[in-house]
């Protein structure tokens, strides 16, 4: 740990807007669970606001540099941490994400995300070259598809493709030659139709409801259909706290997860919704900000593999919600409730508010 100057060098308007994310985000779970058998998730998503707020401080204390310096160590227990999730973790709906961890519930998969922005800062900012060759892209990639396919194992296709704009943005920012990136592009478009094959029935669906959520309006295209219809519903105004037909008469599945925005849409219509990503956008402009001050290419990786994972998030999370993107159970960060989910973000920023403030030590 290092010290600082003083407690005004911390970034205080990302945690302003982050704190009115994450209100957002409380009240609106209150609003769409009140009356289900979700009623106590409010108070539960402060809890996890409360002591990620505790987890952000203390990682802001620790020098990333340190942490970078170890980085190798944590990949190594993110590994060991994801094959014992595997072997003994809890299965929930055909799926082993979660273990038990001094009584909590813990979606190892949400901190591989951590742990990879420091592999990827680290790897490429000890490249000196000016632009990346082969042999760096190769190893950084298999760095980042290693967890990725121990995740897709579990399966959790929407957490492993979370991996994917943190490994992307840093190979773009370190200098990837356009005709790599020609061929990149070339290889996945050809070989997605292939992977597909590869993809579990349900997902298969999911892909399948995306394009023709019609075909099965009771079954596979339900949540679609659902959330658009809310999102619809909302209007200019919305219907008001509490008042939204599709939340509250459960036609909207877990309006207090991954449709939250579907449930907030529908209470607060345009208007809301406006804020809300006025507010993601000042969010992620503030972080890239913090990466165009770092002292060192390190810490420009690490701000900008932040901004880049977030920007992932809401893009996918609001596009599903609009019919605009496949159904993959990615969170909508700060407001989704969740507590895996909340703390990884809160630590991600902790290590932001660390490039930070390593800018005011002596």
């Amino acid at each position: 740990m290092t010290g600082y100057r003083s407690i005004r060098d911390l970034d205080w308007p990302l945690l302003i807007i982050t704190l009115a994310l994450c209100t957002l985000g409380v009240l609106q779970i209150y609003s769409a669970t009140v009356a289900s058998k979700w009623h106590d998730a409010w108070w539960k998503q402060i809890i996890w606001v409360t002591t990620g707020l505790v987890m952000m401080w203390i990682l802001s204390m620790f020098d990333y540099h340190a942490l970078l310096g170890r980085v190798f160590y944590f990949y190594v227990g993110c590994i060991l941490l994801l094959v014992t999730t595997a072997v003994v973790g809890n299965k929930v709906f055909g799926s082993t994400r979660w273990i038990h961890v001094a009584g909590f519930t813990l979606q190892t998969s949400e901190f591989v995300k951590i742990v990879l922005i420091l592999l990827v800062a680290r790897f490429l900012a000890d490249i000196k070259a000016e632009t990346l060759e082969w042999k760096d892209v190769g190893k950084v990639a298999a760095f980042v598809g290693v967890p990725m396919v121990l995740v897709m194992k579990e399966p959790d296709l929407g957490t492993a493709l979370t991996y994917i704009p943190i490994l992307i943005c840093g190979i773009l920012m370190a200098g990837l030659r356009w005709k790599y990136l020609l061929l990149i592009t070339s290889v996945l478009v050809i070989t997605l139709p292939i992977g597909y094959h590869f993809l579990k029935p349900y997902q298969k669906n999911r892909l399948v409801s995306f394009i023709y959520p019609d075909r099965d309006p009771r079954g596979t295209g339900f949540q679609v259909i659902q959330s658009k219809i809310a999102v619809g519903n909302g209007g200019m105004w919305g219907r008001g706290a509490k008042e939204s037909s599709q939340t509250h008469l459960g036609f909207l599945p877990v309006p207090h997860t991954d449709f939250i925005f579907s449930s907030f849409a529908e209470e607060h219509g345009f208007i809301g919704i406006v804020i809300a990503l006025v507010l993601y956008f000042l969010l992620i402009m503030q972080i890239v900000q913090n990466a165009q001050t770092a002292t060192d290419k390190a810490g420009l990786y690490l701000c900008m593999g932040v901004a880049a994972l977030l920007l992932f998030h809401v893009l996918v999370n609001v596009g599903m919600v609009i019919g605009r993107m496949p159904i993959t159970g990615i969170p909508l960060p700060l407001m989704s409730s969740g507590g895996s989910n909340t703390w990884s973000i809160f630590l991600m920023l902790g290590l932001v508010n660390s490039v930070r403030l390593r800018r005011f030590v002596n």
